[in-house]
């Protein structure tokens, strides 16, 4: 079995500016993580709710829409109703129950944006400011870009985490 190599370690990925290396290998982990926590669960057991916490679903989905509404603040624009109306949904059930593949594909698909967006982010708009949410909170593109990877790395954790405890809730007399 070949040992699990994090991404910081497999080297720069190709187009990313340097200054945002360290954005980009965190997307990356985050990735592997979210499909590391969906592999194997049924989707009844993706959307369960260990002791009332949040599902590994809603943390998988969360990562593709914070993401996508970090990213968006990044390049300077406002959120689309459709985007505010995906993030009102995130933390409900949906029915019918996405599956682990759905759902890993939503998080290569939000990765893969987002990493193409660090790929077209000039390294000298960095400390350009950028407004955040309805109030226009003071940001700037170096801050929302480097909080979308380690906020999608810390939910990836969260989804990891979650699946461990909804994998042994599964398991009889251990």
């Amino acid at each position: 079995m070949t040992p699990h190599v994090e991404a910081w370690l497999r080297g720069p990925i190709p187009g990313i500016p340097a200054l945002l290396m360290p954005a980009a290998h965190a997307l990356v982990h985050a990735e592997d993580d979210g499909a590391r926590a969906l592999e194997g669960l049924t989707p009844e057991q993706i959307w369960t709710r260990p002791g009332n916490a949040a599902s590994v679903g809603y943390h998988v989905r969360h990562i593709v829409g914070a993401t996508d509404r970090l990213c968006t603040y990044a390049r300077g624009e406002v959120l689309s109703e459709a985007q505010q109306s995906r993030r009102r949904a995130e933390s409900s059930t949906p029915s019918p129950l996405p599956d682990a593949s759905a759902l890993t594909k939503e998080v290569n698909q939000a990765v893969a944006a987002a990493l193409e967006q660090l790929r077209r982010t000039p390294p000298d708009t960095l400390l350009d400011e950028r407004g955040v949410g309805r109030q226009g909170v003071p940001s700037n593109v170096i801050g929302l870009l480097f909080h979308a990877a380690e906020h999608a790395a810390r939910h990836a954790g969260q989804a990891l985490t979650t699946a461990l405890l909804v994998r042994k809730e599964g398991r009889v007399n251990e």
